[in-house]
């Protein structure tokens, strides 16, 4: 069983940047970040491979969102730039034990518990 401890979450204003962290007790294979905003479907954000440092970052925010991992320290960051305003959800991180990086948020094995980014107008 890997436990997952997101930190980072908070308020930001509209164009601002905000650095998630993800630290898991023990290695997987691929670790990502997914979120979910209030009324809509948890959504894939990015995920990134231990093995090949392979990583995939869904088209909406390609070129703002960057994701790296710390494998020596078993944690994963998202780096949020130019947010918006839809950026606002709650941002878990999610990890799988198999490879390959997925989208599919029910081929994940473990989540976090969340973290909450609101970016005002």
């Amino acid at each position: 069983q890997v436990q997952l401890v997101e930190s980072g979450g908070g308020l930001v204003q509209t164009g601002g940047s905000r650095r998630l962290s993800c630290a898991a007790s023990g290695r997987s294979a691929v670790m990502g970040w997914f979120r979910q905003a209030p009324g809509k479907e948890r959504e894939f954000v990015a995920a990134s491979s231990w093995r090949d440092d392979f990583t995939y970052i869904r088209d909406s925010v390609k070129g703002r969102f960057t994701i790296s991992r710390d494998n020596a320290k078993n944690t994963v960051y998202l780096q949020m730039n130019s947010l918006k305003p839809e950026d606002t959800a709650v941002y878990y991180c999610a990890a799988r034990n198999r490879m390959p990086v997925t989208t599919n948020s029910h081929e994940y094995d473990y989540w976090g518990q969340g973290t909450q980014v609101t970016v005002s107008s």
